[in-house]
C-alpha cells in the first residue's frame, strides 16, 4: 500500500513559517490562562503544518504519541513540550512582564 497523502486543516493551513508558528504559540500561551492542554493543541497545529511524522521523529516520539499529546489525550508535560518546540525549529524565551 502506498503512502497516504495528508493535508493540513484549520490553523495548520496558515502556519507556513517559523514566525507564523511562533505567533500562533505565543497567542495560545497568552490566552491559555495556564491550560497546558490548550498550548499542546496549538503545538499540534504547528506539527500538522510541518508534518506530524517528521515532527515526531525529530522529537524522538512516536507519531501516535504525538497525536494523543497534541489532542490533550495525554498529560501535556514540559519535557514533551520542549522536544516538540525544538523539532519545529523554534525556541523558548522568557520576558519580564510589567503589571
Amino acid at each position: 500500500m502506498g503512502k497516504t497523502k495528508t493535508t493540513p486543516v484549520g490553523a495548520a493551513l496558515h502556519l507556513h513559517t517559523p514566525e507564523a508558528m511562533a505567533a500562533h504559540l505565543n497567542a495560545a500561551i497568552a490566552a491559555s490562562d495556564g491550560d497546558a492542554a490548550a498550548v499542546a493543541k496549538a503545538l499540534g497545529d504547528c506539527a500538522r503544518a510541518k508534518g506530524m511524522s517528521q515532527v515526531a521523529r525529530d522529537a524522538g516520539l512516536s507519531r501516535e504519541s504525538l497525536y494523543k499529546w497534541a489532542a490533550g489525550e495525554r498529560s501535556p508535560d514540559f519535557q514533551t513540550f520542549v522536544k516538540v518546540v525544538k523539532a519545529l525549529g523554534l525556541g523558548l524565551t522568557v520576558e519580564a512582564v510589567r503589571t
